[in-house]
C-alpha cells in the first residue's frame, strides 16, 4: 500500500513518535513524515508510506498555514511557553488593533530569519538545542523565508493585572519558517519581549486540517481493512503543478534522463505524466526556450493501489 496519510498530530508527542506509531499500526517500515511539529504543537502532519516516501521532499518544501497566539510582555529561552522566562515587561496600556495589524503586515514578503537556539537545525553536525543545553556558543545560520499571509484573528486581549496582551493570528509561510521566532521578532518591532503562546498547523502539503484523521482513527480504519479509503494518492503532491502527458517517444527519452523539448510553458517546473501517473518533474533550462531538464524523477510512482 502506497500513499499519504493525512494525519492530525495531537499535542504531547513528537513527529517521530507519530511515524513510529504509524509503522506499528500498518506493520510497515517505509514510513516518513513531511515536516516536524514540536510536541506542544498540533495539526496537519502528512505521513508518507510505501513508495510515497519518495515524495517526502516535495511535501516538506510546500507552503504551510498556521493559527496561533502571541503574548506580549514576556520572553522565554525556547520562544514558546515551554521555556524559562528570561525577560518581562509590563504593558501599561494595550496596543491598538490597527497597530498590531500594521506590524503583522510588515512581515509580508521575503526576509531573513535566524532560527531559535532550541531547534533541530544542525551546525557542524550538531543540533542547535544541543549547543543550547550545553551552554556552548555557536553562530546560528541565517535562513531565507517568505511570509504570504500574517493576519490578526479576532480581537486582541489585554490583562491589566499581568500587564500582558495576547492576540491570535493566521500565518502562511514557506518551508523552514519558525513561527516562534516570528513571535519574538514581532515583539522586537514594538520594543517588547514576546512569546508564541499557542500554535496549530492548519495546512501542509495541500492537506487541510479538516481532512485529517487521528492515530486512533487510522488504527480503526486499518483494522477494518479500509485504509485505501483514507490514503491520498502520491499524485496529490503534484496538484499545483502544470501537467504534461508524454507520448511513447518522450517517455523513452525520459527513462534515459535526457532534456526534453516541450510546448511553450510559463511554469518553471512542470510535472510529466505517462499512462496517467506522475513520472518526473522537469525544470526549464534558462538558456534555451522550450527546453526542460530533469529536476526530480519518480519512475516507480504508480499512485495508490
Amino acid at each position: 500500500m502506497d500513499g499519504i496519510v493525512p494525519l492530525y498530530k495531537e499535542r504531547g508527542m513528537t513527529s517521530n513518535d507519530c511515524v513510529f506509531k504509524v509503522r506499528r499500526i500498518l506493520h510497515m517500515k517505509k514510513v516518513g513524515h513531511s515536516g516536524t511539529l514540536d510536541p506542544n504543537v498540533d495539526g496537519v502532519l502528512p505521513i508518507c508510506i510505501g513508495q510515497a516516501t519518495k515524495v517526502v521532499d516535495q511535501l516538506v518544501h510546500s507552503g504551510k498555514v498556521y493559527t496561533g497566539e502571541i503574548t506580549l510582555g514576556l520572553s522565554t529561552t525556547t520562544e514558546d511557553l515551554d521555556g524559562e522566562v528570561v525577560e518581562e515587561a509590563r504593558l501599561t496600556e494595550p496596543f491598538s488593533t490597527e497597530r498590531i495589524k500594521e506590524t503583522l503586515a510588515s512581515f509580508l514578503g521575503d526576509s531573513i530569519q535566524i532560527p531559535p537556539m532550541f531547534s533541530a537545525v544542525k551546525v557542524n553536525g550538531r543540533r542547535l538545542y544541543d549547543y543550547a543545553r550545553a551552554g556552548d556558543p555557536v553562530e546560528r545560520p541565517q535562513r531565507s523565508i517568505t511570509i504570504t499571509q500574517f493576519d490578526l484573528d479576532g480581537e486582541p486581549q489585554f490583562d491589566a493585572e499581568s500587564g500582558r496582551q495576547t492576540f491570535r493570528f493566521i500565518v502562511g509561510c514557506s518551508k523552514g519558517t519558525y513561527i516562534r521566532t516570528l513571535a519574538v521578532d514581532f515583539g522586537r518591532k514594538l520594543g517588547l519581549p514576546a512569546v508564541m503562546s499557542d500554535l496549530t498547523r492548519l495546512k501542509s502539503g495541500g492537506i487541510q486540517i479538516g481532512n485529517c484523521i487521528t492515530l486512533e482513527q487510522l488504527a480503526q480504519t486499518a483494522e477494518a481493512g479500509e485504509l485505501a479509503d483514507v490514503l491520498l494518492p502520491i499524485d496529490h503532491v503534484f496538484e499545483d503543478y502544470k501537467k504534461i502527458a508524454l507520448d511513447d517517444d518522450q517517455w523513452a527519452k525520459l527513462l534515459n534522463g535526457v532534456f526534453l523539448t516541450l510546448p511553450e510553458q510559463t511554469d518553471e517546473i512542470v510535472a510529466l505524466t505517462y499512462q496517467g501517473h506522475i513520472k518526473a518533474l522537469y525544470q526549464v533550462e534558462k538558456a534555451a526556450q522550450h527546453l526542460y531538464r530533469p529536476y526530480k524523477m519518480y519512475l516507480q510512482n504508480q499512485g495508490t493501489h
